[in-house]
């Protein structure tokens, strides 16, 4: 299956990000320290900066927390969104304090008049505005007519973008989040053909570690193949950094996006002439944090390792006698001893950055 043509889009800006407008995917994260810690929240925001997010929310729970989201605003590395349920004059604080963005359910803002007065602070600010929608917080209506449906996360979105759109919002973004793949499928589907916002993709609540990697990428893997969406945020139990390592590979595994190194290991077999998967483990490590296009392989066997390693930037492929073949540029190097595997590859690939490198290999 080829990757579908990218759904066009509004162009939305929040910040110095543009998402939408057939820009790339933009990546988001999200600070889960105490919302009132402004400290704590800051260096997360900088360690997701360093991993490559883009825009970062924030929980804008109190007014407490909203003084530590101005203090953070004027320090941050990225473009701030912040996440207003309930009181409407923290959606209007934030404004002031300097967010990029607002992420706001209108279905709980307080009504009417107070989500009147959000929009008007908006527009005359720039700044767009996110409908967020959770299957958790349906609308009593729609849960009772429809269930707790995907169609019913579809209309609740669109319902608050007409809402929006009336009031003279220009910049909105759309998310109906589920903790299930399915109905998350189903809900973006359905309002990416019913209108022209830009998309921010997630599964909501996935879990911690594996499981919840394993069923964010389902989700936001699926649509970004079929063309749809903008922007994407992995929602993991977890250090905040992780979710933007993740979601990076789900970009890059649909060749949408590349930040960084990509390794390629073999799963190992009977054949590995050497301990595939220790080398792999240290490679990883080293490449950790690095941003360098490269593409590195870590083969065990003469059966794919020397094609995959060929293609690669640099790459390892097992040989007889618990040896491997060294491989750089698609040319063979020499052939190393299983100790100095590592090693020497870590030293091809110094000295590979050290001459520069300007893209990636054609895979």
């Amino acid at each position: 299956m080829s990757i579908a043509e990218r759904r066009a889009t509004r162009a939305v800006r929040a910040g110095t990000v543009t998402i939408g407008g057939g820009k790339p995917v933009v990546v988001q994260g999200m600070a889960k320290a105490p919302a009132w810690d402004g400290p704590a929240v800051l260096a997360q925001v900088e360690r997701m900066a360093a991993r490559g997010c883009e825009l970062c929310r924030l929980a804008v729970p109190d007014e407490r927390s909203l003084e530590a989201f101005a203090w953070v605003a004027k320090r941050s590395p990225l473009p701030l969104v912040a996440d207003i349920h309930f009181q409407h004059r923290l959606a209007l604080g934030a404004i002031a304090a300097g967010a990029a963005k607002l992420r706001i359910n209108p279905g709980n803002i307080g009504g009417p008049e107070a989500l009147a007065e959000v929009a008007r602070e908006a527009i005359a600010a720039a700044v767009p505005i996110r409908v967020g929608v959770n299957l958790g917080s349906l609308e009593a209506d729609l849960a009772s007519s429809l269930g707790h449906t995907a169609a019913a996360m579809a209309e609740s979105a669109l319902r608050q973008v007409r809402v929006l759109e009336q009031l003279g919002v220009e910049g909105i973004v759309v998310s109906a989040k589920a903790s299930d793949v399915p109905r998350t499928l189903d809900a973006y589907r359905e309002i990416s053909g019913r209108t022209e916002w830009p998309l921010h993709l997630g599964v909501t609540e996935a879990g911690p570690g594996l499981a919840g990697a394993v069923k964010g990428t389902l989700g936001i893997g699926l649509l970004l193949a079929q063309g749809i969406g903008d922007t994407i945020r992995v929602s993991l139990t977890g250090e905040p950094e992780c979710e933007i390592d993740v979601a990076y590979d789900i970009l890059a595994g649909l060749g949408l996006r590349r930040r960084g190194p990509e390794l390629i290991a073999c799963p190992t077999c009977g054949r590995c002439s050497f301990d595939v998967a220790g080398a792999a483990r240290t490679v990883a490590g080293y490449l950790a944090g690095m941003h360098d296009p490269l593409v590195v392989a870590v083969m065990g066997c003469a059966v794919n390792g020397p094609g995959e390693a060929r293609r690669a930037d640099v790459g390892l492929a097992g040989a007889a006698g618990g040896r491997a073949v060294l491989f750089s540029g698609g040319r063979i190097v020499r052939t190393v001893s299983s100790e100095e595997a590592v090693p020497e590859l870590i030293k091809e690939i110094e000295r590979l950055r050290q001459g520069g490198i300007s893209e990636v290999s054609d895979r």
